[in-house]
Order: structure tokens, then C-alpha cells, then sequence
């Protein structure tokens, strides 16, 4: 897992976008594996990254859009939705059969919103939290978000995509996530 998380500049939105530009490179890598078995390693990858992801989104990033901005209330809350979808599909691909032609269909469908996601950060988040903010301000925030995907969950949890629910729910989520992680590694 910790060779998932991305060394880039410390700036929140340069962070966060290098990480866009990884999961798209990593969903490539699931869909054209050399066969079908051969797709679960960078699945579990990719899970675990999109789930830190999220996670540490919900809990610094959409927060302060919500402050910041006039705007910020209403974009938050479709991007919270965008994840809460994205959330639950990944949940359903898990318990797929990754070698069936049924996981491919479902997550390139998956793909194509996880990756519309990113674009609306991009569009409607990011240039907001760069307008409203010091570059000294998105450094800490930077550092705030690497710290939240430390110990952020390495799975989907639906329904959990508030900074509240994430700060209460996300550190026991992460420790039987990353215990699950081990386990599932072990026996593998």
C-alpha cells in the first residue's frame, strides 16, 4: 500500500491531480492484464488507492471548498454524491468474479465515472480552492491530505462521506480494512 501514494509536489491540487493521472493508469492496467487472473493485484491496488483517495478528499478537501467559496456548498454536495456512486459500484465489483466478462463491463463503467469525477474536481473544485487560497494555505492542506490517506480505509464504505463520519467511523474502518488487506495477502 505505501508504495501506492504518490511523491509529488506538496501542493494540494498538483497532489491530488498526479493521483488522478495514477488511478487512470491504474484502471488501464486492470482492463488490458495479460489475462483474467492476472487483473486482481492491480484491482486490489487501485481499490485501495481510489479508497484513500476518497477518504481524504471527504475529510480536507470538500470541507474547505464548503468555506471558501460561495459555490462551495453545491459543488461539494455533487461531489459527495459522485463518491457515495462510485462507492457502491466498487463495492458490487468486488464481489464479482474478476475474471468475468460481467467485471469488465461493470468496471468500465466504473472507470468512465470515476474518471468524470476527477474531470469535475478538476473543472469546478480545484480552480476554486487555487483562486480562494494562499499557496501556503494548499501546502498545508497538501500535508493535511497525505496525513488523512495514512490512515484512511482501503475499502468503499458506502454512506460514509462526510468529514464527520470519516474522522468517527474512518480510523476503526481502516484498522479492520488494513487487518482484511493482511489477511487476504497472506492467504493469497
Amino acid at each position: 500500500m505505501a508504495d501506492m501514494i504518490v511523491e509529488t509536489p506538496d501542493q494540494v491540487v498538483d497532489f491530488l491531480k498526479a493521483q488522478h493521472d495514477l488511478i487512470e493508469d491504474m484502471f488501464d492496467e486492470v482492463l488490458h492484464a495479460s489475462d483474467p487472473q492476472a487483473r486482481e493485484k492491480p484491482f486490489t491496488e487501485l481499490r485501495q488507492l481510489l479508497a484513500v483517495h476518497e477518504t481524504a478528499e471527504e475529510m480536507v478537501v470538500h470541507p474547505r471548498l464548503r468555506r471558501e467559496h460561495d459555490e462551495g456548498e453545491s459543488i461539494a454536495d455533487a461531489l459527495l454524491q459522485e463518491e457515495h456512486d462510485a462507492k457502491e459500484q466498487l463495492s458490487k465489483l468486488e464481489d464479482l468474479d474478476i475474471t468475468s466478462q460481467q467485471f469488465v463491463d461493470e468496471f468500465t463503467k466504473f472507470r468512465d465515472a470515476v474518471l468524470a469525477h476527477a474531470e469535475h474536481e478538476e473543472t469546478e473544485e480545484f480552480p476554486k480552492l487555487q483562486q480562494e487560497l494562499t499557496e501556503d494555505d494548499l501546502k498545508r492542506m497538501g500535508t493535511a491530505v497525505k496525513a488523512a490517506e495514512a490512515i484512511a480505509p482501503t475499502r468503499p464504505h458506502p454512506g460514509v462521506e462526510s468529514a464527520k463520519l470519516n474522522f468517527a467511523v474512518g480510523p476503526f474502518a481502516s484498522m479492520l480494512d488494513r487487518a482484511r488487506d493482511l489477511i487476504q495477502s497472506a492467504l493469497s
